[in-house]
């Protein structure tokens, strides 16, 4: 059986940070998606869920230094498990998408993506 990760988020880019290691820079950064329901008594509903993004600079990363607040993204990737032991010295994990492929959207174009 071959085994997969694969992630595909289109969302909206919150915090975002620079930095460079080796000459390459990487980009940190947070992306909102959410999706409306309406719940049991009828009432509209936004859940909305911050993924943690990293992109390093590539071929198929579209102009990362354009990455702001409030951009529009699609990111294609893989999900990564990150450990790390706070200052308080309890261990912490998170999940991380790390990008192999980024496109800026544009909110009114028909979106179909060749992978």
């Amino acid at each position: 059986m071959e085994q997969l990760n694969r992630i595909e988020l289109r969302g909206v880019v919150g915090f975002v940070r620079r930095q460079l290691i080796q000459d390459k820079t990487v980009y940190h950064f947070t992306l909102a998606t959410s999706r409306a329901f309406k719940d049991k008594s009828g009432q509209a509903v936004i859940d909305t869920v911050w993924h943690q993004v990293e992109a390093w600079e590539g071929p198929n990363i579209e102009s990362p230094e354009k990455i702001e607040k409030g951009s529009k993204l699609y990111v294609c990737g893989r999900v990564r498990n990150q450990r790390y032991t706070g200052g308080d010295n309890i261990d912490r994990s998170y999940m991380e998408v790390v990008a192999q492929r980024l496109v800026f959207v544009d909110p009114y174009e028909n979106l179909n993506y060749e992978l």
